[in-house]
């Protein structure tokens, strides 16, 4: 008796894992790639106080964990003073699940924009950009990446605008902790003035 041999051949947008069909001049195009893991988020926030006090709130992951709760831990794993390519240890904490991965600092523009990478499970990357407006500063954040392992299960039910939601609120966070410290240096400032 015959051995009998089963043979699949591509068929439209049929494309093994890992193939990409480019170039095979073949005709077969690559499926898309599943995005239903993928996050691309906006928030646009204003923050009542000028650049050269937001931007290093956003420039220093030591300093998140003041206005984002979600942000459990951050240490620098480089030495030195940090610099495009330095790398942070992180943990987030998203409910009751803790999150580890590295933060990398991928680009910098002093007081203008600043953008970071983050390891799986995040697979993401943060951008900061910062508009001067005198006595207040916009600011343009965008977060995309692909959820992995168990963040699909996590938080990857979440639609966008709750994520934006969420996001926005580490602004208005930021906004109350400036205007605080901004009062306390007033009220020192008041007390222990030079007299004249």
């Amino acid at each position: 008796m015959a051995e009998r041999r089963i043979t699949l051949t591509p068929v439209g947008n049929d494309v093994s894992v890992g193939e990409s069909g480019i170039g095979t001049g073949s005709g077969v195009r690559p499926r898309p790639a599943d995005t239903r893991w993928t996050r691309r988020i906006v928030v646009e926030a204003t923050v009542g106080h000028p650049v050269p006090s937001v931007f290093p709130y956003l420039a220093d992951p030591l300093r998140w964990h003041d206005f984002a709760p979600a942000v459990a831990f951050r240490r620098q794993i480089d030495p030195g003073p940090a610099q495009v390519g330095t790398r942070w240890m992180s943990t987030d904490r998203i409910g009751p699940f803790r999150i580890h991965f590295v933060d990398t600092l991928e680009e910098l523009e002093p007081h203008r924009r600043v953008v970071w990478a983050s390891s799986a499970p995040w697979n993401a990357r943060v951008e900061y950009v910062c508009d001067d407006g005198g006595a207040r500063t916009h600011v343009r954040a965008t977060y995309e990446g692909d959820l992995g392992d168990s963040l699909r299960w996590q938080v990857g039910w979440m639609p966008i605008w709750g994520w934006r939601g969420i996001l926005s609120q580490d602004f208005r966070r930021l906004d109350r902790l400036l205007t605080r410290h901004a009062r306390e240096d007033g009220r020192w400032r008041a007390r222990h003035a030079p007299l004249a």
